[in-house]
């Protein structure tokens, strides 16, 4: 483990168990059914105030024609010709839509299962979701793709009170949907599912 690796991790109790159960148990790959369009997140989290871990969310702006537009996200997106890894897609839109940059500010520590989209309306895909520790003082500069940008505490997904069914509009259709609402934000689909399987990692 390299020293920047050793610092971050042991910054908090939480993170040296996170990094424990990722090495132990990698993310479990999706059905392959061909070949599938594929894409990757990075879950930031950092510790900040002394103790208090948090984790980096996102709202997409808003865009005609994109299935995600507007929603409460994590920085990341699909796979491009020039990422050798989707680790690399993880680091590379991370740094696009945030100007964090992992390799130098921070370290990933694995990666959780990867998904697929349950809503019939969203477009095929695979998701990999990729854990990352960060620096606290790290800036966050969002770029036009970003609508807005938040740090949460991680001890608010631990709260019941926190997690609820919630109405949302995508497609012009509506879901009654699992949800994560923090203030005007609600924290849905794929998003929601990463952070509820990251909660079952630390336990």
């Amino acid at each position: 483990m390299s020293a920047r690796r050793s610092t971050l991790v042991r910054a908090h109790p939480l993170l040296e168990r996170l990094a424990a159960n990722l090495a132990a148990r990698p993310g479990a790959l999706a059905p392959d059914d061909g070949e599938p369009r594929r894409a990757a997140v990075a879950i930031l989290l950092r510790v900040a105030g002394g103790d208090s871990l948090e984790l980096l969310l996102i709202r997409r702006a808003e865009h005609e024609g994109d299935p995600w537009s507007g929603h409460v996200a994590l920085p990341g997106g699909r796979q491009n010709a020039g990422d050798a890894t989707l680790q690399d897609t993880a680091t590379r839109e991370t740094l696009e839509e945030t100007s964090i940059d992992i390799l130098r500010d921070g370290t990933i520590l694995g990666s959780l299962d990867e998904l697929r989209p349950r809503t019939p309306v969203l477009p095929p895909i695979i998701v990999t979701p990729f854990v990352a520790v960060i620096r606290a003082d790290v800036a966050v500069s969002p770029s036009e793709e970003v609508a807005d940008t938040f740090w949460v505490p991680w001890s608010f997904f631990n709260d019941p009170a926190a997690s609820q069914e919630s109405t949302v509009r995508s497609r012009g259709q509506e879901w009654r949907v699992p949800s994560y609402v923090i203030g005007r934000h609600v924290v849905w689909g794929m998003t929601e599912r990463i952070l509820r399987q990251l909660g079952e990692r630390m336990r």
